[in-house]
C-alpha cells in the first residue's frame, strides 16, 4: 500500500513548498540580522528566530508525512473529538494558563491554539458537509454548521486575534460554496451583507465610525481610520508599521538592495518584519522580481492544490483542500495587502515565509492532508 502511495506522492508540490520556506528562511536570517551574529553556534544564534524557524521546518516535514500518510479518512472519523480538543485550547488560552505577550493572550503550553484552530476546523467542517451532504442545503444544517463555527471564531476573537478569526471564517465560506450550496443562499447571503457593506461605507465616509466603534477595538479601529487616510510622510505613529513597510518595498525596485543590505531592515524601522512584514523583507533586498517569484510560487501551490481538489475520489477529500486553498489564499492576500499598505495592519502570517513555529507546523501539516487525498486513488475491481 505505502508503494502505491509513493506513485501518486506529489513531489511538485513538495518541492514549491520547499522553496517558498527556504526563501522564508533567507528573509527571517536577514531580519534576525544573523550576518552579525558571526554565524557560530554561539547563544544569541542558536536562540534565534532563523533556528528556531530551521526546527520547525524540520519537525514541519515529519508532520506533513504523517498527515500524508495517515489516511485523511481515518482522520475525520475523529471529527467531533477534534472539534472538542479545538475548543478546549482555546478555553485555556482565555484561562489563567494563557500566556500573554503585548497584551494579547494567545499561547499555551508553548504553542499557539489559535493556529491550530485552523487545520482543526478544515478537518471537521469538511467532514460535518461530508456527513450531511445530502441535507446541506437545509437551513438547519446551515445554522448548526455556523453556530459551531462562529463558538471558536468569538474564542479566538476574545484573545485578541482578529486576523486568526478572519480566517477561519474564510474557510467556513470556501468549503461551503464547494460543498454544492444552493444558490438561493448565495442570494439571501448577498441580500443580507451588500446593504451591510454599503451601511459601513457609509459609515467610514462620514468620519464619524459610529458602527465600526462599536464593532472593534479601538486599535484596530485606528489602523482601519489610519489607512483609510495614508499618506507616506505621515507621522502617525499607528501607521509606523504599514508606511516603512511600503517604503521598504518601494525602495528595493527591480533587483532589490541585495542580502543583509536593506538598511529599513537592517537598521529596524521594520518592526516584527521576521513575521507579519517578511514581505517588506523580501520587497527591500530582492526587489520587484523577488517578490514576483514569492507571488508566483503562491499561485503554483494554490493552483495545483485546486488541481488536486478536483481529482479528488470523493467529497470528503475535495473539501479538505479547499479548506487547505482557502485558509492559504486568504491569508497571503491579506498579508501582501497589508505589506502594500493596501489594507490595515491585522497581524496576519504569510504561509511558509512568515517566523513561528505553530504556523510552521499547521500549514506544512495542511499541506500533508492536500498530499494525503492526492495520492488517494479509486479502488479497481481486482482491490479488496
Amino acid at each position: 500500500m505505502l508503494k502505491k502511495k509513493l506513485l501518486y506522492f506529489d513531489y511538485l508540490l513538495v518541492i514549491m513548498v520547499f522553496c517558498m520556506v527556504i526563501i522564508g528562511i533567507i528573509a527571517i536570517g536577514s531580519a534576525n540580522k544573523i550576518n552579525t551574529l558571526n554565524i557560530g553556534f554561539n547563544e544569541e544564534f542558536l536562540s534565534s528566530e532563523f533556528m528556531n524557524q530551521i526546527i520547525w521546518f524540520i519537525i514541519g516535514i515529519i508532520a506533513m508525512l504523517c498527515a500524508a500518510f495517515i489516511d485523511y479518512r481515518f482522520i475525520c472519523k475523529f471529527y467531533i473529538p477534534i472539534y472538542v480538543v479545538n475548543l478546549i485550547l482555546l478555553i485555556l488560552v482565555l484561562s489563567p494558563l494563557g500566556k500573554s505577550i503585548n497584551e494579547v493572550k494567545r499561547w499555551i503550553f508553548g504553542i499557539q491554539p489559535s493556529e491550530f484552530c485552523k487545520i482543526f476546523m478544515i478537518i471537521f467542517i469538511a467532514t460535518f458537509i461530508d456527513k450531511n451532504k445530502h441535507y446541506i442545503n437545509e437551513m438547519k444544517y446551515l445554522l448548526i454548521l455556523g453556530i459551531l463555527t462562529i463558538i471558536p471564531v468569538l474564542l479566538i476573537k476574545a484573545q485578541p486575534s482578529l486576523s486568526a478569526s478572519l480566517v477561519i471564517l474564510a474557510i467556513l465560506i470556501f468549503q461551503i460554496f464547494a460543498g454544492n450550496l444552493d444558490f438561493k443562499y448565495i442570494k439571501i447571503i448577498l441580500i443580507i451583507f451588500i446593504p451591510i457593506i454599503i451601511i459601513l461605507a457609509i459609515d467610514i465616509i462620514s468620519g464619524k465610525y459610529f458602527i465600526l466603534s462599536k464593532i472593534l477595538k479601538e486599535y484596530q479601529l485606528d489602523r482601519i481610520i489610519s489607512i483609510i487616510s495614508f499618506d507616506l510622510n505621515t507621522t502617525d505613529s499607528s501607521l509606523y508599521q504599514t508606511k516603512n513597510s511600503a517604503w521598504a518595498i518601494g525602495s528595493g525596485q527591480l533587483v532589490g538592495k541585495g542580502l543583509f543590505n536593506g538598511s529599513m531592515n537592517q537598521l529596524n524601522y521594520i518592526p516584527y518584519s521576521h513575521n507579519d512584514f517578511i514581505f517588506a523583507v523580501i520587497g527591500e533586498e530582492f526587489g520587484f522580481i523577488g517578490c514576483c517569484i514569492v507571488i508566483f510560487l503562491s499561485l503554483l501551490i494554490v493552483g495545483k492544490c485546486l488541481i488536486i481538489a478536483n481529482k479528488a475520489v470523493d467529497t470528503l477529500g475535495m473539501l479538505i483542500v479547499v479548506g487547505v486553498v482557502g485558509m492559504l489564499a486568504f491569508q497571503i492576500f491579506v498579508n501582501i495587502g497589508v505589506a502594500t499598505s493596501l489594507l490595515p495592519n491585522t497581524g496576519m502570517p504569510f504561509p511558509f515565509l512568515s517566523a513561528g513555529g505553530s504556523s510552521m507546523l499547521v500549514n506544512m501539516s495542511c499541506i500533508g492532508l492536500v498530499l494525503n487525498v492526492s495520492m488517494t486513488k479509486p479502488k479497481n475491481l481486482f482491490e479488496k
